[in-house]
């Protein structure tokens, strides 16, 4: 598959979710990818609120992609983490990039958090992985799907490419209200992506 796309810059982004990192930050996410070869196809829609879901999700690898991608689109993204990853000593640096430390105990917790802040800002983007962890699971979580419904947004769907190194924002989708129908068509859509693990997809 011959690779597509650029290698990432913030005209790809509308200015209402563009970060406000300098140069250098931006930079050097796009050189990461530039050195893996890869790059990024498509651009955020403009809209005022998004719920960006990644997948698939099997390796530490599509944290490190997916991280050069932000950076290098200047994309100003909070994306939901498991707390245990916000260790001390790089807890300020995964906050700089946008995280979120969630407790899947507490589930009720990272709603009100979405809630409080789509309140507060006039445009916001959250992302996560809907599978919740690089293993292999037989059912996703339907957590996003309500976190869309809260946000009264659309979700768009990304994806990690590693057969063409490819970062590809794609569709939006609108959730029918009915998780179980928007599961099937959401993993149908992913299920054209090679993951770095496929087994484990």
């Amino acid at each position: 598959m011959p690779n597509k796309g650029y290698p990432a810059t913030q005209e790809q982004v509308p200015e209402h979710l563009r970060g406000t990192r300098g140069a250098l930050a931006r930079c050097f996410g796009r050189t990461v990818l530039n050195l893996f070869g890869w790059r990024v196809v498509g651009n955020i829609p403009n809209v005022k609120r998004l719920l960006i879901v990644a997948a698939p999700h099997t390796s530490n690898w599509d944290f490190v992609f997916a991280m050069a991608a932000v950076l290098g689109l200047n994309l100003r993204v909070r994306w939901l983490g498991k707390h245990t990853l916000f260790k001390p000593g790089v807890v300020w640096f995964m906050r700089w990039l946008g995280g979120i430390p969630t407790n899947r105990e507490q589930p009720e917790d990272i709603v009100q958090y979405v809630a409080d802040l789509s309140n507060r800002e006039d445009g916001v983007a959250i992302g996560l992985a809907p599978e919740g962890t690089r293993a292999k699971v037989s059912r996703w979580k339907t957590g996003f799907l309500r976190i869309a419904k809260l946000l009264d947004c659309p979700i768009l769907l990304i994806s990690l490419d590693f057969q063409g190194k490819q970062f590809i924002i794609g569709d939006l989708y609108q959730p029918t209200g009915d998780s179980e129908a928007d599961l099937v068509v959401i993993k149908e859509y992913y299920s054209g992506f090679q993951a770095k693990y496929p087994d484990k997809f």
